[in-house]
């Protein structure tokens, strides 16, 4: 067993929501968050027509950019603006605060394991299982 197998880690899924008044959504990604692992990672869903297919009636192209600046700010990319040079924390928080917007998170849940291979894990059964194409 290694120190990563018993990390502490706080992962949210990010949700394209084409309606906000009616709360109805679909799964486009995940963000994991471990501080004392120095982690904060996201994967979303980056193809256009994938995004359109799971969420038809939202502006895609809107959605893919909204994506993309959240991806840009988890990485810390300082094109993302003031906030992406912020703390791990600070970035994480402030994706997954709670929003009424086309791009929402799930609530913060918590899990203990290697924040890598999580984050390939939860996108995987969260966000890949739900495509019924790539179901066998």
């Amino acid at each position: 067993m290694t120190a990563d197998d018993e990390t502490v880690y706080a992962f949210a899924i990010l949700r394209a929501v084409p309606h906000v008044y009616l709360g109805n959504f679909s799964n486009v990604g995940v963000i994991v968050h471990a501080p004392t692992a120095d982690f904060l990672g996201m994967r979303v869903i980056t193809d256009v027509a994938e995004l359109r297919r799971r969420a038809p009636e939202t502006d895609v192209e809107l959605l893919a950019r909204y994506l993309e600046a959240s991806h840009a700010m988890c990485r810390g990319d300082a094109a993302a603006g003031p906030l992406a040079l912020g703390a791990p924390s600070e970035r994480f928080h402030w994706i997954t605060s709670p929003r009424s917007d086309v791009l929402q998170s799930s609530p913060v849940h918590e899990g203990v394991g290697d924040p890598r291979r999580a984050l390939d894990e939860l996108f995987q059964v969260f966000v890949d299982q739900l495509n019924p194409e790539t179901r066998e």
